[in-house]
């Protein structure tokens, strides 16, 4: 049985095909500028790869292109669209509407739609996306919604209620959602896996850590705090996000500055975190070239960085009342190994300790880096949103 994976931005449409009969990718790729001039890129698992400039007025054009792509020519892989069982969409913005993965509906999509407002740069390009597809694809396929914010909603209220006055949650939902959560839910089930242990039983702290971070607190299998809160901006600096900053200096810097309100937001959000403190980059890898350089602020930026994320493991193990394991994945947590060196050094009283051997050998790679006398394990596990989007799919066609 073959899913197509869909993650689509408001110009783009990522895909991946994969078969669930083995897991295996068969083949991925990108249509990108969207309602701007178009070009697909395509690779198959095999190797062989396909380029080509389109014109892409809308996400329909995109979704029929791909079809194109994956049936005929040299990088095809399917003969006929009735080859995909299913498509799985990855939904960034869930609210408290959706708790869990659903079975795509034209009143889903309205719903997914009347959110927009709390996710305005993903909910409506994901909305055109959907319709796009129920367009291409026979009625008969179906379509299953996957949304990053759903496995946080099992977090209790004390964890997502904000110290506002209670008439901005009840008119407006304003409130802590958590994102990354189709990757926390997939590494810590890994890990479950990996250590022989029932989900259960596990007090777990999953560390995404990329150019936008989280941190996921996981007891038992759910998940009961996360470092993102209203929007991805909150909690951990990230590559241009600030991350968790005092309210008050917003409206300082704003009479300041006599900043408009959008363009606070752009501070925050494109010129702020690893960039904004460094000078030198929003990539994690020039800025700790940099640091190794001796340029201080890059230097500065780094020890934010680690700081924070060890901060967060010290809470969350405090609210757990105990750690069992830690995760690193992202596309940082997963290649850094001084980070997770770095992190991970005098944490002993949490009883984590890693081979630093091991863990600048298997950079990169699946691996258990606790150290001998460790009572706390500590991973790294790349992580496959794409993949779990597709289980999820599979499970709710096959119920």
């Amino acid at each position: 049985m073959r899913i197509l994976v869909i993650n689509a931005g408001s110009s783009s449409l990522k895909y991946q095909l994969i078969d669930m009969n083995n897991e295996q990718v068969i083949a991925k790729g990108n249509c990108e500028r969207i309602g701007i001039d178009g070009k697909i890129t395509h690779k198959t698992f095999d190797g062989r790869c396909y380029t080509s400039d389109c014109d892409f007025k809308t996400h329909t054009e995109a979704f029929q292109k791909l079809i194109e792509v994956l049936t005929t020519g040299e990088a095809s892989v399917i003969t006929d669209m009735s080859e995909i069982a299913a498509v799985g969409h990855r939904i960034v913005q869930g609210a408290e509407l959706f708790t869990k993965s659903t079975i795509v509906t034209d009143e889903v999509i309205d719903k997914i739609e009347s959110i927009s407002d709390l996710a305005p740069l993903h909910n409506p390009a994901h909305v055109l996306a959907l319709r796009a597809c129920k367009k291409v694809f026979d009625a008969s396929v179906p379509q299953v919604v996957v949304f990053d914010t759903s496995f946080h909603q099992t977090m209790p209220r004390r964890a997502f209620m904000y110290g506002l006055p209670y008439k901005y949650y009840e008119n407006y939902s304003v409130r802590k959602y958590g994102f990354h959560g189709t990757s926390h839910r997939y590494v810590s089930g890994e890990l479950a896996n990996l250590m022989g242990k029932n989900i259960e039983e596990l007090k777990i702290v999953s560390c995404h850590l990329g150019n936008g971070s989280s941190i996921c607190c996981i007891n038992g299998g759910k998940s009961i705090d996360t470092s993102m809160g209203f929007t991805p901006l909150d909690g951990l600096i990230m590559g241009t996000r600030s991350g968790a900053i005092d309210p008050s200096v917003l409206t300082f810097i704003a009479q300041k500055e006599k900043m408009s309100a959008s363009q606070i937001s752009n501070l925050l959000n494109k010129e702020s975190g690893y960039l904004g403190i460094s000078g030198v980059s929003s990539d994690n890898r020039e800025i700790t070239a940099a640091s190794q350089e001796g340029n201080p602020r890059a230097q500065l930026a780094i020890e934010i960085q680690r700081y924070q994320i060890k901060k967060y493991i010290g809470a969350y193990s405090a609210v757990m009342n105990g750690l069992d394991a830690v995760i690193f994945t992202g596309g940082i947590g997963e290649n850094a190994w001084d980070l997770r060196r770095d992190v991970c050094a005098d944490m002993d009283f949490l009883g984590i300790k890693i081979d630093n051997e091991l863990n600048k050998e298997m950079n990169g790679q699946l691996c258990n880096l606790s150290a001998e006398g460790s009572t706390t394990q500590c991973w790294i596990i790349p992580t496959n949103e794409e993949l779990l989007i597709a289980r999820d799919t599979l499970k709710l066609i096959s119920e």
